[in-house]
């Protein structure tokens, strides 16, 4: 086998590891960079990075290739200028990648759930999950409050980092009460993360970790 079938091959039995780590490092880079005062732009790029990642897990190799195209014209056109595409065009593209996102998260819950041995890669599967959701639901807040401003208040501008932190703030219901959701949509967004979060730790992590701990 050559050198880059080895490493197709590890990437290949480790490839929900290197998912979690992936989203750990967006998720720690999202107030390094605002504490820099880096440009979104930076930020932006690494959840597309954390995207592709999460798409590379999508088994069969003509589901995971149609998924990344539409994804990546998806991205295009919401990084395109917004007088260039048409708001229309935008947000439909937004739409159209959280989607993918969302199909990218149902497989590897799958993967993480349809196994009778639970090893880690089936851990750090279930894992990366939880924080892909945290990250998108971040998006979703970013760009709700840019849709309608006085969505979510709170006292900073509300910065894609700052969306990503009251994302795993409700995710966690840890309820600061820094940054409050003022409209129905931003609240109904808000009870269906904090709902998710706590069954998704409560029933899948905790089975999991149960396992594991059973069969070592």
């Amino acid at each position: 086998m050559s050198q880059a079938g080895r490493l197709a091959a590890a990437y290949g039995r480790h490839r929900y590891a290197v998912l979690f780590y992936a989203l750990l490092v967006t998720l720690g880079a999202a107030p390094l960079l605002a504490a820099l005062h880096f440009s979104t732009d930076l930020l932006q790029i690494l959840l597309v990075f954390s995207l592709l990642a999460a798409l590379l897990g999508v088994p069969g190799p003509r589901r995971r290739g149609v998924l990344t195209a539409i994804a990546a014209i998806a991205v295009g056109l919401r990084a395109a200028p917004t007088a260039a595409v048409g708001s229309g065009l935008a947000a439909g593209a937004l739409a159209v990648a959280c989607v993918v996102a969302v199909l990218a998260g149902v497989s590897a819950l799958r993967f993480a759930v349809r196994t009778a041995t639970v090893e880690a890669e089936h851990l750090y599967a279930a894992l990366s999950v939880y924080l892909f959701a945290g990250l998108l639901f971040g998006v979703v807040y970013w760009h709700l409050e840019q849709a309608w401003p006085g969505s979510l208040s709170g006292g900073a501008p509300f910065s894609l980092s700052t969306a990503i932190y009251y994302s795993f703030v409700t995710l966690a219901t840890l309820g600061y009460g820094d940054i409050v959701p003022r409209s129905e949509v931003a609240r109904g967004v808000a009870v269906l993360e904090a709902i998710g979060g706590q069954l998704y730790v409560a029933v899948l992590v905790a089975k999991l970790v149960g396992a594991r701990l059973w069969t070592s």
